[in-house]
């Protein structure tokens, strides 16, 4: 009943300068994601109001170019304006217990003792979601045969890299995702802007 989103919300892509122009003339959709370990499923991701942490996200691919199907070469931002419409957002109680049952019927019904999620190298943070995937996509799967209405977005908070400082309940890249299912939820592209030093910030 409150699963729909209402208003609009801005979230930043990073990739390469390449792919931010072909997008924004129109000549290539930008494309979803399809990997086994997507975080929250499959679809185009974005980080929520955070210009900064999608421009991190394109340079640390650069660096690290087979951890990106697409070569980087100039790393860059493309912003989207999005109706999250109907979201399984899983800051939401019941969402979070819908995602739970879904694990659980997979369990009993299956073996999928194989699928976990994993960190890479000596981090701590579980960057290949292999389960949560699976869980969410299978949830998505299990509203289609019984002719539920789809999800239009999926959206998390996700903690990840050092503390801020010593105890703390916050780290340094904590940030919220979305990932678009539904493509007709992306109102627009554009191409973020510097701040004006001369004006205030508004």
């Amino acid at each position: 009943m409150y699963s729909t989103r209402y208003g609009l919300v801005l979230g930043f892509h990073g990739c390469d300068e390449s792919v931010v122009m072909k997008v924004l003339t129109g000549e290539e959709p930008l494309k979803k994601s399809t990997n086994n370990y997507d975080w929250l499923g499959h679809g185009g991701y974005f980080w929520e109001n955070s210009p900064s942490r999608a421009m991190e996200f394109a340079i640390h691919l650069q660096k690290h170019p087979n951890r990106s199907k697409g070569k980087i070469i100039t790393p860059a931002v493309i912003g989207a304006v999005i109706d999250l419409g109907y979201c399984l957002d899983l800051l939401d109680f019941d969402n979070l217990k819908m995602l739970k049952s879904t694990y659980e019927m997979m369990r009993s019904t299956s073996n999928f003792d194989f699928l976990e999620n994993k960190s890479i190298g000596g981090l701590s943070d579980l960057l290949l979601r292999e389960l949560d995937c699976a869980v969410i996509e299978t949830l998505h799967r299990l509203k289609e045969k019984s002719h539920q209405s789809p999800f239009d977005s999926v959206r998390g908070v996700f903690y990840e890299g050092e503390e801020l400082y010593p105890n703390a309940g916050f780290r340094d890249k904590d940030h919220i995702q979305i990932c678009i299912r539904n493509p007709n939820c992306i109102k627009g592209f554009f191409l973020p802007r510097r701040i004006d030093g001369d004006y205030p910030k508004v």
